[in-house]
């Protein structure tokens, strides 16, 4: 059996080393960073800054703690050294977890010559392999629309900010999702004036109103202002300066302009129309319940497939693609379940959630059981000093089954982790209340919503 992987990402890694532990001839063909693009430079590099930025308001709320003479600074070029060092080592031991399960790793790009044929192309000419199975896990990259002009100085991506090459006196943030919304937090966390162009009437408008009410309360007391009702349509330089004009004739002056508006999968150049693979409108390659494209020998995971863009979700599909080109899925084979995904938003406070959302079930008409405890009830967020936030469960109120939850203040994307193992293995809230959780901490609060 010969298994050819294009990309390298969380879920080309993990059906390479999978399917290569389970006796599989394994090629994974990758032409940037082995471990992913969009992990490697995108998400990990802003969880370090804002891991910086936490720090620094660490330190501004310890005042209240009893500690005298606390001060925070910013050092760019300590935290560029420092995301570098992070990105080189996680890309290492990516590589050397491969090599450990004797996985072929080719350094280029890559593309279909016909159903079963690749052809990869690298610094030293080319290669063909041929291939009984193909995954591919090619990922996404940031979407900038024409009329943002991009200059890498003051109208910026995301992967010019990690950092930028100064701080920005004032940044103009355009784009209000999950991404945005942690940009937002970061150079508010580093000490920049920030402006957020929201479209919608709130920030984070796939979310729980209440969540979403909880993050932008915290961003107004900061001095965040945020535009609601706008959509950019141009960015313009004028000197050190820039001007971001939106569709409703209001404009932003600041220094610098970040473009958060999402991504696109990286579908071209791969030959999928020349073998028949199908493609959708946006790019995705759309894949059934196995990963498996209209070509059932090929698949597709990662932000490529068109599912949610996380990387434990593509972590998972490599997985199970690993495992149905063994034949695994003839046994007890279990297939990625997409709403049971946990999620995190990394700003301050955190926001994370899982499963059935409160909005959802009551548009649906799902009766359905709700429970929320405020994290100002809690002896370890009082300890922490940050109080801010609550704990939300919902239950089928017939059976005490944990349908979902939303979590908001600190280490939310760690407490998640427990609802998250609830709704997935079909727990109900006795078996979290009687799980006796550790005194002091912030988890008991999902044993208080839970009870």
């Amino acid at each position: 059996m010969r298994f050819v992987i294009i990309g390298g990402g969380p879920a080309g890694n993990q059906a390479a080393t999978h399917a290569a532990m389970l006796g599989v001839d394994v090629t994974l063909i990758e032409r940037e960073v082995v471990g992913g693009a969009a992990n490697l430079w995108d998400c990990i590099p802003s969880k370090a800054m804002i891991a910086t930025g936490g720090a620094i308001s660490s330190l501004k709320r310890i005042g209240g703690m009893g500690v005298v003479g606390a001060e925070g600074g910013i050092d760019l070029e300590v935290v560029r050294e420092r995301i570098a060092g992070i990105v080189g080592r996680l890309e290492q031991t990516n590589e050397k977890i491969l090599h450990s399960q004797r996985v072929e790793l080719v350094r280029g790009s890559a593309r279909l010559v016909d159903a079963h044929t690749v052809a990869a192309s690298t610094t030293d000419g080319g290669r063909i392999f041929e291939a009984d199975a193909i995954l591919l896990s090619t990922g996404s990259r940031p979407r900038i629309p024409d009329w943002a002009r991009l200059d890498g100085d003051r109208v910026l991506s995301t992967r010019d900010a990690y950092p930028p090459k100064v701080l920005p006196d004032h940044i103009v943030v355009i784009g209000s999702g999950v991404t945005g919304v942690e940009f937002v937090h970061l150079f508010a966390s580093l000490g920049s004036e920030v402006t957020l162009i929201v479209s919608r009437q709130q920030v984070l408008p796939q979310k729980d109103p209440e969540v979403a009410g909880v993050l932008e309360a915290d961003f107004t007391q900061r001095g965040v202002h945020l535009l609601k009702g706008a959509r950019a349509t141009d960015v313009e330089r004028a000197d050190q300066r820039v001007v971001v004009r939106c569709d409703d004739g209001r404009t932003v002056h600041g220094s610098h302009a970040l473009l958060a508006i999402g991504s696109l999968p990286n579908s071209e150049g791969l030959g999928l129309e020349e073998v028949g693979v199908e493609v959708d409108d946006g790019g995705f390659v759309p894949i059934n319940r196995h990963c498996q494209t209209n070509v059932p020998h090929i698949f597709a995971a990662g932000d490529l497939s068109g599912k949610l863009p996380l990387s434990s979700v593509a972590w998972m599909q490599g997985r199970k693609v690993a495992e149905y080109v063994v034949g695994g899925h003839t046994a007890s084979h279990r297939h990625p379940n997409y709403e049971s995904a946990p999620s995190a938003i990394f700003t301050e406070p955190e926001i994370a959630d899982v499963g059935l959302a409160e909005a959802d079930a009551f548009a649906e008409g799902r009766k359905v059981r709700v429970t929320k405890v405020p994290f100002a009830a809690s002896a370890r967020a009082l300890i922490d000093n940050d109080p801010r936030g609550f704990v939300k469960v919902i239950t089928d109120p017939a059976t005490g089954i944990v349908l979902g939850g939303s979590i908001v203040g600190r280490k939310a994307s760690e407490l998640i982790s427990v609802l998250a193992v609830a709704v997935t293995g079909g727990l109900k809230v006795s078996d979290i209340i009687e799980s006796m959780l550790v005194h002091p901490t912030l988890a008991e609060a999902l044993a208080e919503a839970a009870d």
